[in-house]
């Protein structure tokens, strides 16, 4: 078991390969078996994975990181930028994409009634009584997709030059380090209200 646990992908495959059993033990059960039902709750699950992944890198690029570098000596500064930083970069632009797409994808398969009334914050109806529910929601959906744009739009391209991936001279590196972090603080900042529109909702009109 140690041998197993020791290596990251083997350890990973495994427990996807156990999450793919239960899945389809859910499918057999569920009411309307394979049904549409089944894969909004499977693409749920993949959203909620990502998700997970995307907002965890968030909060430890704001938690830790950026908190933590300017007290790192010098000379171990480049272990982060050239290791560490690349790699944690990678999972969180790549898990950004796969949870908006889930997301959109829940939404899609659940009717285009639902996909027009969150995306348009419940106007598509007219706003009728009780549509404030869609507006809420829509909410939350509309700071995930500029959160996922802020990642791929300014993050990203900002730490490439930041971190040497793109050649930059040493003005433009911190140019692109200072706006790379108030990047993501914004993603910060709107993280919490997103995550309450996606939690609130799903619990209380789900």
């Amino acid at each position: 078991m140690a041998k197993l646990l020791s290596n990251f992908r083997n350890t990973f495959v495994l427990s996807l390969i156990l999450a793919g059993v239960m899945i389809y033990a859910f499918g057999r059960i569920a009411p309307g078996g394979f049904d549409n039902g089944f894969w909004q709750a499977v693409f749920r699950w993949v959203h909620v994975v990502a998700g997970i992944l995307w907002i965890g890198l968030l909060y430890y690029f704001n938690f830790v990181q950026i908190r933590v570098m300017p007290n790192i000596p010098a000379e171990l500064k480049p272990a982060v930028g050239k290791h560490i930083a690349p790699e944690a970069l990678f999972w969180f632009r790549w898990s950004a994409l796969v949870t908006v797409l889930a997301g959109l994808t829940v939404a899609f398969l659940r009717g285009h009634v639902y996909l027009h009334e969150v995306l348009s914050f419940g106007l598509a109806g007219g706003m009728v009584e009780g549509d404030q529910q869609y507006t809420l929601m829509g909410i939350g959906i509309w700071l995930a997709i500029i959160m996922f744009l802020n990642v791929w739009g300014i993050i990203w391209p900002n730490q490439k030059r930041a971190l040497g991936i793109v050649p930059a001279d040493d003005e433009t590196k911190a140019k692109a380090a200072r706006i790379a972090m108030l990047a993501s603080r914004t993603n910060m900042l709107l993280s919490l209200p997103m995550l309450t529109a996606m939690a609130m909702y799903q619990t209380l009109f789900n």
